[in-house]
């Protein structure tokens, strides 16, 4: 692989993303503001860089995988950012979940300095990271989206879905129906567990339905589980509810079920559980429910 990339961004989802590229064989720079993890990423594989503008000299691709617009905003354009450092010709790849107005500023002020740039959120999880399974939402040109099919094809599969800002709008629709349906699936079980049904029972029972999905069989077992680990966090899923809102003002539309999903993720997070994962909203709904209650086992929030 002759791209030498840098990767700025390693946390739950960028640590086993970085991973399966420098196993795939790209040459690696990294960069994290704590240092430690991206030295425990590269053992002694690829180079960490102290700041991103470091990171980003030299470099033919640049990825990121940051927690919020703001934060990919000041690494890429803030002090010791990386924008300044790239060459003209080197391809921006921003795999975080940013607002599409924000991705498409990027995409102009880089094509300005014939810099390529694709938007490409991500959806599978930490589970789909470490496994190269992501389903790549890519918003850009196609020669660009053609430049990066190499990389992408580490990570798992990239579907182009329109210009600048689309793989933005695309993670918006992902994470509307995976926050609804983790609600929906949580008021199901909630009222099997209520009505004197055995929860796990049930979700073994609608498996295969129509009720079936990924998130009933993932987030169903950890809810009767009770483990709320963070894979996605609660309050990385507010951000994103807060995203589809904005997204939703801007076109005009009212989107009721997104609306009352997030007023219960912001109440959970307020209440100091926005490092749970995004699957504790169950617990929102157990305590307007209370004493209803999933499962007998005891909550599992922390790993150890």
């Amino acid at each position: 692989m002759t791209d030498r990339i840098a990767f700025l961004g390693i946390g739950l989802m960028g640590a086993p993303m970085a991973t399966r590229l420098i196993d795939s064989g790209f040459a690696l720079t990294l960069w994290n503001r704590t240092a430690a993890k991206a030295e425990t990423v590269s053992a002694g594989r690829a180079i960490v860089a102290t700041t991103p503008a470091d990171a980003a000299r030299n470099a033919d691709v640049l990825m990121t995988m940051l927690e919020t617009g703001s934060v990919v905003e000041s690494v890429l354009f803030g002090p010791d950012g990386a924008a300044a450092a790239l060459k003209p010709g080197a391809l921006v790849i921003d795999m975080s979940s940013s607002p599409p107005p924000l991705a498409r500023d990027h995409a102009a002020r880089f094509a300005a300095r014939g810099i390529g740039y694709l938007d490409a959120p991500v959806s599978g999880g930490v589970v789909g990271a470490a496994a190269g399974t992501l389903a790549i939402m890519a918003g850009g040109s196609l020669l660009d989206f053609a430049r990066a099919q190499p990389i992408f094809a580490a990570l798992g599969k990239a579907t182009r879905v329109g210009p600048a800002g689309s793989g933005q709008l695309a993670k918006c629709c992902n994470q509307a129906i995976v926050a609804i349906t983790i609600g929906a699936v949580s008021e199901a079980l909630l009222l099997a567990s209520a009505s004197g049904a055995d929860p796990a029972a049930v979700r073994e029972a609608l498996m295969g339905g129509f009720a079936d999905s990924r998130i009933l069989a993932f987030h169903g077992k950890r809810m009767i589980e009770r483990d709320f680990v963070a894979g996605g966090r609660v309050r990385v899923q507010l951000k994103d509810q807060e995203t589809i809102l904005a997204a939703a003002k801007d076109a005009n539309l009212h989107l009721p079920l997104s609306e009352a999903v997030t007023a219960l993720y912001r109440d959970l997070a307020a209440r100091g559980q926005g490092d749970l994962d995004q699957n504790a909203l169950l617990l929102e709904l157990e305590r307007i429910n209370a004493p209803a209650r999933v499962g007998p086992a005891p909550d599992q929030p922390t790993r150890g």
